[in-house]
């Protein structure tokens, strides 16, 4: 399902990325916004005050929010944006306004759980939306999926299809953010991996939610 207007609110939240991004990568920025306002795995288990020099930080707390305005290049940005655009407005109208903050939030923070437990002590700083909107796509793919996964044994058909959803996509991420494991900002596969199984996770008790009553997904 793709909605050729992205919603009001998908604007303004695609917007504030867009805004804030845009002005950090204009200004030659990146890396010292990446330091402070990034998710710095090696920040959870040590008391650092500085790295490369660059200071003050962001609250450790507040990072996996604020990692997700800064973007390493205009490709980086555009397409966590065109991500947001396609699966947005689709699960705006299933789980509404609130459900969408919900996911983006909890999105946020398990993403950057899982990078953490992927790699405790790295001292690469994890930037960019798209852990947080990876729990948008988690939510989505269940909604709009496809559901043609068949029951095995006592396990539901809906369960069977979020599992396979939730492996391969798992997998996927894992396998790039090897790929570019040499690289001074690898791509946080595992952050995607986490992000997306939040959504999936998420999207039945926000349908309940916003409609109050018992819902298929998937």
């Amino acid at each position: 399902m793709f909605e050729r207007r992205p919603s009001p609110s998908i604007l303004v939240i695609g917007g504030l990325i867009a805004l804030v991004s845009g002005w950090i990568i204009l200004s030659g920025g990146v890396w010292s916004a990446a330091i402070a306002a990034g998710f710095v795995p090696l920040r959870m288990t040590s008391d650092i005050a500085s790295i490369e020099g660059f200071a003050p930080f962001v609250p450790v707390w507040l990072t996996p929010i604020t990692a997700a305005f800064v973007h390493d290049g205009w490709l980086h940005l555009g397409f966590n944006l065109l991500s947001l655009a396609i699966v947005g407005t689709p699960t705006q109208r299933a789980v509404g306004l609130r459900g969408v903050i919900v996911l983006l939030l909890v999105g946020a923070y398990a993403s950057v759980a899982a990078q953490w437990l992927a790699g405790p002590t790295s001292p690469a700083p994890m930037i960019g939306a798209s852990g947080a909107i990876s729990a948008l796509i988690g939510a989505y793919a269940l909604l709009f999926g496809g559901g043609k996964a068949k029951a095995i044994g006592p396990v539901p058909a809906h369960v069977v299809h979020a599992v396979w959803l939730g492996v391969s996509w798992t997998l996927l991420n894992l396998a790039i953010g090897w790929a570019s494991a040499g690289s001074e900002m690898p791509i946080a596969g595992a952050a995607h991996a986490g992000g997306f199984i939040a959504g999936m996770v998420l999207l039945r008790p926000l349908l309940r939610w916003r409609w109050g009553r018992r819902v298929d997904a998937g």
